[in-house]
């Protein structure tokens, strides 16, 4: 058993937690997905803008999505709520640099699950997500 997988709480058996990662940054996208195999998980893909998340959310249905705030075209919030408005059981984590206390707030309200800041601390990020799918367990 690997020490990413009992990290997750999973054993060998189970299947790895398959994440959506929506930034319009590929380096934060690249980190992002650092974070999500350190953690033992897959990316399952990856958005550019919050459309491209919304579609590929419906399309794949992962088990967490780590969306950006401000991203063009959809921001991060508006598509929190189509997500959340088709599958209110989302797991959505937001991703966001310092200063964005307001709009996190409002996609907080809007159904996402949590935040982690930019740049990510990947023990701090990991303890957000261990503590998120616990509490979807």
């Amino acid at each position: 058993m690997t020490q990413n997988l009992l990290f997750l709480g999973q054993s060998e058996k189970s299947p790895s937690h398959r994440f959506l990662i929506a930034d319009d940054s590929e380096f934060a996208r690249k980190n992002a997905g650092l974070l999500v195999s350190k953690l033992g998980g897959i990316v399952i893909g990856e958005a550019t803008n919050g459309r491209e998340a919304v579609d590929l959310y419906a399309r794949l249905r992962p088990d967490v999505v780590l969306m950006d705030i401000t991203m063009p075209g959809m921001e991060g919030t508006e598509a929190v709520g189509k997500i959340v408005q088709d599958d209110p059981d989302a797991v959505i984590i937001m991703v966001s640099s310092l200063g964005h206390n307001g709009i996190l707030q409002k996609a907080i309200s809007l159904g996402a699950k949590h935040f982690i800041t930019k740049p990510i601390q990947f023990e701090y990020a990991a303890e957000i997500v261990r503590s998120v799918l616990d509490k979807k367990s």
